[in-house]
């Protein structure tokens, strides 16, 4: 239970897939307001549509959370584990006079709804058990208990985000609390688990905006305390329509395999739609200080990938190179990538800070990287095959032969490289641009005697030697 007083706010994802970048936003300010309060993140798992609900999708969501780095306060909720509850105040509703038996059947609604489309009337339960004596015999068909809502007035939502809502009760219709076969329905549990878990925050999507006017009337039906409540814009794609699978990665984990890293996805998570001046750059720990619900935009935010790779770019180059080895390990791993010997995982860890500052993505420096385990003879991309002259080749191997007795670090190679080219007349470009290609089998790479300080002296000889001989 949470502290008298203490802000508590919680992340309530349906496990029927993967956790969605939408759903890490909405867990990423969750997670920051409690943080920034010194209040308490809770985790409720909403795994009552049990067709859908797999464990693989639990675990897929767990992952992303920890991933991100969003620890969570107290034991994981389950919610269909408090189906019991759930009827208890379903129950206790109908002693106060709050809710009903409806025995109407599903042919009779239908007949209703068919009715209603014919008089282009809203699609809404016309209360025809609301006040009904039950007369004689029981029908067949099981009830249904549905919510006794008010039928005048409104129902306010004082949204920190979207301002003051106002919706005309005479529209919201008696909705359905227990279905006929006696389970809870998403409206009811999310109520009774809010309420039990001491949730003072929701900060959700403005798709649940609507289910707030609900929620707030069996709120007000049982006399707790009203939250206070936060919709979030959904997201958008670049080009403004709503976020689908054509704009690219939707699950956190497709992010997290592209090879941004957790701290620059928090980062840009959090400028989707929440703002402090001009920052950009903006650490977790600067974040937890500032974050607050007012600077929430009430625009939906478009997903930009430029700005993403620019944000974890930054946090690339900041991020420790023993640190940045060992993920990039990781994520070859993961992607089937082959296996880094010892002394390839070193060599790796050597170059790293050569690496890390032109790439955008732990695959940039994993594909990068590549020429450390590419075998010889190497394989020459297009570019690297027309810098291969047969005048090319012929100057690598005088290099070879130049360079043999070197001291080998990158300062040592670049002076020889260059003295090399002065005496040969040439620029370095005209050398360097070759020599690159024979020792990568690519036109880009990372500094070119920082890659052979790297391969060490015996494999980037024996590269050239390759190159000139071919």
């Amino acid at each position: 239970m949470s502290a008298p007083g203490q802000i508590v706010t919680r992340f309530a994802p349906s496990p029927t897939g993967f956790l969605h970048i939408g759903g890490a936003r909405t867990a990423l300010f969750n997670w920051l307001f409690a943080r920034h309060t010194g209040g308490a993140f809770r985790l409720r798992i909403e795994d009552t549509d049990r067709q859908r609900s797999t464990p693989e999708a639990i675990e897929a969501i767990l992952e992303g959370m920890a991933w991100l780095g969003l620890d969570h306060d107290g034991e994981v909720i389950y919610q269909f584990a408090r189906a019991e509850r759930h009827r208890a105040v379903a129950e206790e509703l109908m002693r106060k006079g709050a809710a009903y038996h409806c025995y109407a059947s599903q042919e009779e609604l239908s007949e209703m709804r068919d009715r209603q489309k014919a008089e282009s009337k809203p699609l809404r339960y016309d209360g025809r058990w609301r006040d009904r004596e039950l007369a004689g015999p029981k029908p067949n068909a099981p009830p249904v208990v549905r919510l006794k809502a008010p039928q005048t007035g409104e129902t306010i939502i004082d949204d920190k985000v979207q301002g003051e809502v106002r919706f005309r009760n005479d529209v919201l219709d008696d909705f359905v609390l227990l279905r006929a076969d006696g389970t809870p329905t998403y409206m009811l549990s999310v109520v009774v688990d809010d309420y039990d878990m001491g949730v003072t925050h929701i900060i959700r999507g403005d798709d649940h905006l609507t289910n707030a006017a609900r929620q707030r009337q069996i709120i007000d039906a049982m006399g707790w305390p009203q939250p206070t409540y936060a919709h979030l814009p959904l997201l958008h794609g670049p080009d403004g329509a709503k976020l689908s699978k054509r704009h690219g990665a939707q699950g956190i984990h497709e992010y997290r395999d592209l090879g941004y890293l957790p701290e620059g996805m928090r980062n840009y998570l959090l400028r989707l739609g929440w703002s402090h001046g001009d920052d950009e750059i903006i650490p977790t720990d600067r974040a937890i200080e500032w974050f607050n619900l007012e600077s929430i935009g009430r625009s939906p935010a478009r997903i930009d990938f430029k700005k993403l790779d620019s944000i974890n770019g930054h946090y690339i180059r900041a991020a420790d190179d023993d640190a940045l080895t060992q993920e990039a390990i990781v994520v070859m791993q993961r992607l089937g990538r082959p296996a880094l010997t010892a002394d390839q995982q070193a060599q790796l860890r050597a170059i790293m800070p050569s690496l890390k500052e032109r790439a955008k993505t732990v695959i940039e420096i994993i594909d990068g990287a590549s020429f450390i385990s590419d075998s010889r003879p190497l394989a020459l991309d297009d570019k690297a095959q027309k810098l291969l002259s047969a005048d090319a080749r012929r100057r690598l191997g005088r290099l070879g032969a130049a360079l043999g007795g070197l001291t080998w670090t990158a300062g040592d190679i670049e002076a020889a490289v260059r003295a090399f080219a002065e005496a040969e007349g040439a620029k370095l470009g005209d050398v360097a641009q070759p020599l690159r290609a024979a020792l990568t089998g690519k036109a880009v790479s990372p500094p070119v005697f920082d890659v052979m300080a790297t391969l060490g002296r015996e494999e980037a000889l024996a590269r050239l030697r390759d190159q000139a001989a071919a």
